[in-house]
């Protein structure tokens, strides 16, 4: 049941950020689909004791390749996919620590919150640049494939 509604919730917060962002109507369930789909991963990950920065690598990727199919399929840049996506994996609550113990005068802990923040903003972008690369790698290869077919 728990795992139902985690998926709810990352689906209507991806949905929301959606239709904040003006995507397209036809694209509102797909987005809602690949943050559902990232925070899954992510939090299936956290649930077996994997670390909070694989998980948000893992869960930006899988957004990342799943944004692409998206994109592909209903003809729309990727961005409208990933923006949405990415929303639930984006480590709010550590950076409002983080700020919280800064008021507070508690510098100590708000640079362990200010780092942790910051690492995990960065396996995000990690996840999202190496799928990136990929996804090229894999067209560029399926383009030659067809030219040395044609050729053949």
């Amino acid at each position: 049941m728990d795992y139902v509604l985690q998926l709810v919730c990352a689906f209507v917060a991806t949905y929301g950020i959606a239709i904040i962002f003006n995507a397209p109507k036809s694209t509102l369930i797909p987005c809602g689909l690949v943050g559902m789909i990232g925070w899954l991963i992510y939090y299936a990950m956290i649930q077996q004791q994997v670390d909070s920065v694989t998980a948000s690598f893992c869960g930006a990727f899988i957004i990342s390749i799943v944004a692409h199919y998206q994109a592909f399929k209903h003809k729309t840049p990727m961005l409208i996919f990933v923006v949405g996506g990415i929303i639930p994996l984006v480590p709010g609550g550590l950076a409002y620590e983080a700020m919280r113990h800064v008021v507070a005068n508690e510098y100590n802990e708000s640079l362990q919150f200010f780092l942790k923040t910051g690492i995990i903003t960065g396996a995000i972008v990690m996840g999202l640049v190496i799928a990136e690369v990929l996804v090229q790698m894999y067209r560029k290869m399926m383009t030659r494939l067809k030219k040395a077919r044609t050729l053949n």
